[in-house]
């Protein structure tokens, strides 16, 4: 009980990391579809034989209709649809009495009233016969259909079809006034009534999108989804036998059913049960990974939040898509995630955490052989071409080999499975150009999760490594000297770190940037003295050692004032470690060899450097410096003086907290000689 009380409070690190592993389980978890997937894979055996044993029906199930025949169903019915027209009873009446009115009062009262009485009788007539028939409304819906075609025409809430020839249209009504005037032209005054009657004739059948719409909608929405039975212990395919297109549809009923089904409460907990274990024993072969061969990330809890964060936003993205009918799996820009994470960590770590992710979507995704194939070859690439990133262009080049790889092997797949290139349409091609394009969007999320979790990519430290920023111009201002020696360290320390293994990069911006401190008072640095005035004779030998260590306080100052990045900022805190001014220390000893000597006066604050590239940063520094004062440049002088430095680093106990061998540091002793005799132009002796 003490134990676990003691870990309780002393292992919150360790507390954070077991709770950081079962959120991100229950997260994917959540995530996932809770069906059960179908045993077989059957997506791509069309039109070839089925090699799994023979299949009998689980249960009775309808076979779907497909795509196809469910597409043509609703075109036959949206062709043979019957419009609908309302009819509308008070524009008749309107015009009725409209006819009445006008009648009466444009009647010449000197006229015969037997012959007004027969007039207005054959008006009201004509225009009743032509109204008992209605007038159509003109629409694009008819327009150019025969005199027999079928409409529905609602009145009063009931529908009865009719042939378009039942009715008038305005120019057919037109004519039939005429013609029938001319029959009683010796009875009625025609002249006098013909306008009116033109006047009153209006569309008393209109056309009712509304209703139309609505039956419309009704009839495709009453379209079965599916048809004939298969029933339970029925054979559905055997062995070796073709799977033609009716087989397909039924395999894809029966997985669809199946699916279905397996999401009862049931089935729910074994297949949640299973999901559990599945993802766990992913996300656990991925934290083993970081625990043996990348340790420093496994102890940081911030880049173990990050990788979850990048894989569960990729299932997320998955579940979405799978959901959508419409959007293709294949859309999806899956290659940004690895891109990411080259871009902050090495290409192992990037090339596993995709292999994990994979291997979890493709639990969700069709064809998963086919899924999990397609995209980890095509991350490799991702992978391999950004390797150094080093400009913007890289990311385009990326998206390019993305696509090819993503076009290559599924050209490959496909003829594999079936036997040639005939199914390969434009869309398949379509869909992988817009998912290596969306892969350039990784480059603005680098720089977001930079600001985010406060990581460093190769694109912000080629920024900072320009010696024409701000900072680093000011530096070649004012201290010319030390920005020589910057340079000269960053040359040595770039080419020393290439050879043990480090970031090239990172230790190059490092260098430039340790001794940023000695902006403030660069005279008091021996390389900037050009005149022959030195400072220091005026003052104390501790005055002197505390001007001298306290360029790494200034720098650090400097450094945060300028928001340069903590993982820079330690090249300046540790590019002297703890280690003493020697040459004021002794000057102290010399001068008063009586006096008690407080050595902590002479001492960096520290630390000692904690990383590969910040211990090899605080050797180039001290053997360039050094080298600087040597009286003789010759072979032996560089040998020894190389020699001397590192071992009394070494003896400073300086690369305790460093991952660095000795075997590295040999390697690193040879590659500064190498550099420093080139840089004083000296040969290389040969054994004679």
């Amino acid at each position: 009980m003490k134990k676990i009380i003691s870990f309780i409070r002393n292992g919150h690190p360790e507390i954070y990391k077991i709770l950081l592993f079962i959120i991100g389980i229950a997260s994917i978890v959540y995530i996932f579809p809770k069906q059960g997937k179908f045993q077989y894979e059957f997506q791509n055996l069309k039109g070839k034989p089925w090699y799994h044993e023979d299949l009998i029906a689980p249960f009775d199930f309808a076979i779907k209709k497909s795509a196809d025949e469910l597409a043509i169903e609703k075109a036959e019915i949206i062709k043979n649809a019957k419009p609908y027209f309302k009819y509308n009873i008070s524009v008749v009446n309107d015009r009725k009495n409209q006819l009445v009115s006008e009648f009466n009062e444009k009647w010449n009262d000197k006229k015969n009233k037997k012959t007004k009485e027969k007039t207005l009788a054959a008006a009201k007539k004509i225009l009743d016969s032509i109204y008992s028939r209605g007038i159509i409304e003109p629409n694009d819906i008819i327009e150019n259909k025969p005199a027999d075609y079928s409409i529905n025409v609602l009145e009063n809430n009931v529908a009865d079809e009719h042939d378009l020839n039942d009715f008038y249209t305005i120019t057919s009504a037109y004519e039939y006034i005429q013609t029938q005037l001319k029959r009683n032209e010796t009875e009625v005054e025609v002249k006098f009534i013909l306008p009116l009657l033109e006047n009153c004739i209006a569309h008393s059948l209109i056309y009712d999108k509304e209703t139309s719409d609505k039956v419309l909608k009704q009839a495709v929405d009453n379209i079965s989804p599916s048809r004939d039975i298969i029933l339970k212990d029925q054979s559905i395919v055997s062995k070796g036998e073709i799977i033609d297109a009716k087989k397909f549809q039924i395999l894809q009923s029966l997985k669809w059913e199946y699916e279905e089904q397996s999401g009862g409460t049931g089935s729910y907990l074994f297949i949640l049960l299973g999901q559990i274990l599945i993802i766990t024993l992913c996300l656990s072969v991925l934290v083993i990974f970081l625990a043996v061969f990348r340790h420093d990330i496994f102890l940081d809890n911030t880049k173990i939040t990050f990788i979850l964060i990048l894989i569960i936003l990729q299932v997320l993205m998955t579940r979405l898509a799978v959901n959508s009918q419409s959007i293709s799996i294949y859309l999806l820009p899956f290659c940004i995630l690895p891109m990411i994470i080259r871009a902050f960590y090495d290409t192992r770590i990037a090339l596993f955490v995709h292999l994990i992710t994979v291997l979890i979507i493709s639990f969700m995704a069709p064809n998963r052989f086919e899924f999990a194939f397609i995209q980890l070859i095509s991350g490799m690439i991702a992978i391999f071409s950004i390797v150094d990133l080093h400009n913007r262009s890289q990311i385009f080049i990326s998206a390019a080999l993305i696509f090819i790889t993503y076009c290559v092997s599924y050209i490959g797949i496909t003829i594999i499975q079936e036997g040639g290139s005939d199914v390969i349409t434009r869309y398949d091609f379509a869909w992988f150009g817009v998912s290596a394009m969306l892969t350039i969007f990784s480059y603005p999320l680098i720089f977001i999760f930079e600001k985010i979790f406060g990581f460093l990519s190769d694109v912000s430290l080629l920024e900072l490594s320009d010696t024409n920023g701000k900072l680093l111009r000011e530096l070649a201002s004012r201290a010319p000297g030390t920005f020589q020696h910057s340079l000269q360290v960053a040359s040595l320390a770039e080419e020393a770190i290439y050879s043990i293994g480090g970031n090239a990069l990172l230790i190059r911006t490092g260098a430039l940037y340790h001794d940023i401190g000695k902006i403030e008072m660069p005279m008091y640095f021996i390389e900037n003295q050009a005149n022959g005035i030195n400072p220091h004779e005026d003052l104390n030998y501790d005055e002197s050692a505390a001007i001298i260590i306290g360029h790494v306080l200034k720098g650090i100052e400097i450094a945060k004032k300028h928001n340069l990045p903590e993982q820079v900022i330690d090249f300046i805190r540790t590019h002297h470690g703890t280690t003493i001014t020697a040459y004021f220390y002794r000057s102290f000893q010399n001068a008063f060899p009586e006096e008690h000597i407080d050595i902590e006066k002479f001492r960096y604050p520290g630390p000692i450097p904690f990383s590969k590239e910040s211990a090899v940063l605080m050797m180039a520094d001290a053997v360039e410096a050094a080298s600087r004062s040597l009286k003789k440049y010759d072979a032996e002088s560089i040998d020894n003086l190389v020699e001397q430095i590192i071992t009394s680093q070494i003896d400073q106990n300086q690369f305790m907290n460093s991952d660095i061998t000795f075997k590295d540091i040999n390697t690193l002793k040879k590659i500064f000689k190498k550099k420093l005799m080139n840089v004083y132009h000296l040969r290389v002796e040969y054994p004679r």
